[in-house]
């Protein structure tokens, strides 16, 4: 959509404070029935120390907990969560576990270099694989399926683009790399295999779909049973460091009293700013959408064989269904549309209020898919085509990767793991066990966090410097090589 003069710029939303969560917000369909251990308190009264406090309990929040007790079991470890557990932005995504590294690999390379734009990539494959493999090696009960996903285009501009990234991923990658594995369809051929009339094209790749609040929840429980201590509705109001004994020690503020630790994490996501008035404009929330529906009746009643994603030249939608032998098995879980709104969806940055829905964006979700799968779609279930609709706050960085590690700058011992960009299922579990191998790895494991974790994702003094100028998987053509950005 063009520039509306009457909505504020993203330069504006980006100056907007988060706040904290909000009580009583939309629920997700994976929130249906919330975890039995949603509103728990591993103990009544809030600890007064810990070793460490991790500020969140979404996938990063209980990914880093885990990680920290595998490889110090005695060590207290606290969880502070605002509202019920996992009920950030974990709780409320569309269910991909899903790369698309094609998308940001030209730019990678352009801004980043070659190398870097292969660790990126390599590292989002390898943590699509974990995910899946973490579930199945301990029994998680999310729905964890892997599957192919495809790419339809509907803009030659973005189709002939990822020609070009799938071709330079082949030639520096070779073509024996897993995350440089895609298969071209044609107009032709896209339009038959994936239902979808009017494609141009497509590009399949491996990735999955699982129940992100599923999962959350499993590793969670992994976790207290090492001795997390989790403790919901106890929002971290503000954060001051002192000396103690001469070392650093954070003291987080909740509405329940102090809590000291010598190592705080903040996996805060979109509300990070909040405590850090530092990164005010370097992570700024983004208020998203996503509805669950009934498939049309000419369409697999058990589900599709793939994820999908819908591409037009300045936006998209992510969807996917449920697999078979699911609860409600072959519902679509679809996303998106940020598009459709003036100024390329700015109205919904610096917004924090998951209790409330876009209309605009309601009626596109609704309408959508008819128009994707068009005589494919057959008539609409009698129950009715929307299951639930919900909304989510994500976080996005200024330079469009996550900030992972040390905060610069700052007394020892603030650490964070946030701003994954609406991509977190691609981000999160490697980036928390990376963050945890620079907290307490010895020199060996740091080693070899270097090695394979991206550098352009580690927190530093030169990223605090970059300005925000709207999502980057979100430009429009023209602002970089492929012109949107994105990881789907």
């Amino acid at each position: 959509m063009p520039r509306d003069p009457n909505t504020p710029t993203m330069e504006e939303r980006a100056k907007i404070p988060p706040g904290l969560p909000r009580p009583h917000p939309t629920v997700s369909y994976w929130q249906e029935p919330p975890a039995d251990i949603a509103d728990l308190r591993t103990t009544t009264d809030l600890p007064a120390k810990a070793d460490y406090v991790i500020v969140g309990s979404g996938i990063s929040g209980v990914c880093i907990a885990y990680n920290i007790l595998c490889k110090q079991p005695n060590a207290s470890v606290v969880a502070l969560e605002a509202r019920q557990a996992a009920s950030g932005a974990t709780g409320r995504n569309g269910g991909h576990t899903k790369a698309a590294s094609y998308r940001s690999f030209l730019d990678h390379e352009r801004e980043l270099g070659l190398d870097e734009a292969i660790r990126i990539a390599r590292l989002e494959y390898a943590n699509v694989k974990a995910t899946h493999g973490f579930a199945r090696k301990h029994g998680i009960t999310c729905d964890a399926t892997p599957c192919s996903t495809v790419d339809i285009m509907y803009s030659q501009t973005h189709l002939d683009a990822g020609k070009e990234a799938i071709q330079r991923m082949r030639e520096t990658m070779g073509k024996g790399d897993p995350a440089a594995d895609y298969r071209v369809f044609d107009a032709v051929q896209a339009s038959k295999t994936f239902l979808t009339p009017s494609a141009l094209g497509a590009f399949e790749y491996a990735a999955g779909s699982l129940s992100a609040y599923a999962f959350t929840v499993g590793v969670l429980k992994l976790a207290l049973s090492k001795g997390l201590n989790l403790q919901t509705t106890t929002p971290a109001e503000s954060i001051v460091s002192g000396t103690e004994s001469g070392q650093t020690v954070w003291k987080v503020k909740t509405p329940r009293g102090y809590i000291e630790t010598p190592s705080l994490i903040l996996a805060t996501n979109g509300y990070t700013a909040h405590l850090l008035p530092q990164m005010q404009g370097l992570i700024v929330p983004l208020h998203g959408q996503v509805v669950a529906q009934r498939p049309g009746l000419d369409l697999p009643q058990t589900g599709l064989a793939s994820t999908y994603s819908f591409v037009h030249e300045t936006g998209y939608e992510y969807m996917i269904t449920r697999p078979p032998g699911t609860p409600d098995q072959g519902t679509m879980v679809i996303g998106g549309g940020l598009w459709q709104l003036p100024n390329s969806g700015a109205s919904r940055y610096g917004e924090t209020d998951d209790t409330t829905l876009e209309p605009t964006i309601t009626n596109l979700l609704g309408d959508c898919t008819t128009e994707y799968f068009g005589t494919n779609w057959g008539d609409d279930h009698a129950s009715g085509r929307i299951r639930k609709e919900w909304s989510g706050i994500m976080g996005a960085s200024a330079d469009g990767l996550p900030y992972v590690g040390a905060m610069p700058d700052m007394p020892a011992g603030l650490w964070i793991s946030a701003a994954f960009n609406g991509h977190g299922m691609v981000w999160c579990l490697k980036a928390a066990e990376a963050l945890v191998e620079m907290m307490i790895g010895d020199e060996a494991a740091q080693r070899a966090v270097d090695e394979w974790f991206p550098r352009s994702a580690r927190m530093s003094r030169d990223r605090m410097g970059v300005s925000f100028m709207g999502r980057k998987d979100l430009r429009a053509p023209g602002e970089a090589k492929f012109g949107e950005r994105s990881r789907l």
